[in-house]
């Protein structure tokens, strides 16, 4: 039987492929890895389609086991990994035999790793993906002890040789480009102006709904009321009304209230912030 048995699922252990966009007007987020680059490594060290599912570990890794012989790799959050107990690469193809037992490691630096399979994970899709979406409850749910994991077939390119080393290491300090709007003008000038000074930090409530933030200015309101609901967008910057901004990631809801002072790309940034520990800081930097 082709497949991994979770020994021990971690923290938090999702399958994430690159998500389901296009479904926003019916309540769905877009979901699927928060550190694209990592993930896409994952699959191109194993010779997998881009879009195959993978695992997301959150700090702790995982542990499974090989029920036939096949090949992973692990990317993201620099971590130990040991097969049946003897080290081996981390960012590189590995090969394991039928019944060895793969054990991911807590990240030495960042919070989640990507763990592929050659051929991908092959859980059922939902909406054309296989991501775990903690919001809507979409896609399979988080790993639990006993959960056996399909395998999908491989594909006809090789696994490839180890690249990890272009990939950016976690950040020290978090820069996120910004560019201002729709509702910048829902907040003072001069608190607008602080922005580009402050410096925040991650907070432990973050989460792969959004990051979220302490510790910094707080933005100061120039109108009072409320906004009706509107679209919400990956990277979008919303504050709440303790002015502390919270930057959207996959799993944030597609609608929402409080103003959304602006908007961080999709791209290397949303990447980083995937890998920003608690108390790691945060500074917006202009971007046109």
């Amino acid at each position: 039987m082709s497949g991994l048995l979770v020994i021990r699922p971690g923290a938090l252990t999702t399958v994430q492929d690159r998500g389901r966009p296009g479904y926003a007007h019916l309540g769905v987020p877009r979901s699927g890895a928060l550190d694209t680059a990592a993930h896409a490594l994952a699959n191109r060290l194993l010779g997998n389609p881009p879009d195959a599912a993978a695992l997301e570990t959150t700090l702790d890794g995982v542990a499974l086991r090989a029920l036939a012989a096949t090949t992973v790799a692990v990317t993201g959050a620099p971590c130990s990994v040991r097969v049946s107990g003897r080290p081996v690469a981390w960012g590189a193809p590995v090969r394991l035999s039928a019944g060895a037992e793969l054990e991911v490691g807590r990240a030495e630096s960042g919070l989640r790793s990507y763990v592929a399979v050659r051929g991908g994970l092959a859980v059922a899709p939902v909406l054309g993906s296989r991501s775990t979406d903690l919001l809507s409850g979409l896609g399979p749910p988080v790993l639990t002890a006993g959960t056996v994991l399909p395998v999908g077939s491989a594909g006809p390119f090789p696994a490839a040789g180890a690249d990890a080393c272009g990939l950016p290491g976690a950040p020290a300090e978090l820069l996120l480009p910004l560019r201002l709007g729709p509702r910048a003008d829902w907040f003072t000038d001069a608190s607008v102006a602080g922005l580009w000074r402050a410096v925040f930090r991650v907070s432990a409530m973050s989460n792969r709904i959004g990051l979220r933030t302490e510790a910094g200015s707080p933005l100061v309101r120039a109108r009072a009321g409320e906004l009706p609901s509107e679209g919400m967008v990956l990277g979008a910057v919303q504050v709440p009304p303790n002015g502390l901004p919270v930057v959207f990631l996959a799993d944030h809801p597609v609608t929402g209230g409080y103003p959304v002072v602006g908007v961080v790309p999709p791209g290397p940034a949303l990447d980083a912030a995937a890998q920003a520990r608690p108390g790691v800081a945060v500074r917006f930097v202009r971007s046109r």
